[in-house]
């Protein structure tokens, strides 16, 4: 099983859109990563190798249309399989949003993180099948719509 340490999404532009750790780093150390993982996958070529081995963990990242995904696993972490999880979390985020955006992800970063929390838990694949996450994160959804403010408003006579 892949032991991922850390996943980043990022543009084109080098926009941190989505971060996630499941390793405790210092924030200076967070922003320090971040910002020489985006610079490190930004210049490299199309047709490059998707792994970089990068002090002592290996860099997995996919492009998909104006996003990167971006994952960090340990040396000895099948790459492949990496790169099924990346895809997997793609495939999750499209079904939710109805082919996902650059802008869906600013917009609704908190279903975008809702969506990795049912898929990963640790840095490990949890739950490998799309059914029951999107299940999951429709029951989220229901609660969330049960608890908006608008509900609050007309339950105390104020709607």
């Amino acid at each position: 099983m892949v032991q991922i340490q850390f996943l980043l999404l990022f543009s084109r532009q080098g926009k941190l859109r989505l971060q996630k750790w499941y390793v405790a780093h210092p924030e200076k150390m967070k922003k320090k990563i971040t910002r020489e993982l985006v610079t490190s996958v930004l210049a490299r070529k199309p047709k490059m190798c998707s792994f970089i081995e990068w002090k002592d963990l290996k860099i997995v990242y996919k492009r998909y249309a104006s996003l990167y995904f971006c994952c960090a696993v340990e040396k000895e972490d099948n790459e492949l399989l990496t790169l099924e999880v990346i895809h997997r979390y793609v495939e999750l985020l499209d079904k939710y949003f109805g082919s996902v955006c650059e802008l869906d992800i600013i917009f609704n970063f908190e279903k975008a993180y809702f969506i990795l929390d049912e898929f990963l838990l640790a840095g490990e694949v949890q739950e490998t099948s799309k059914k029951n996450v999107l299940k999951a994160i429709a029951a989220q959804d229901v609660m969330q719509e049960e608890e908006t403010p608008q509900g609050f408003f007309e339950d105390h006579g104020l709607g």
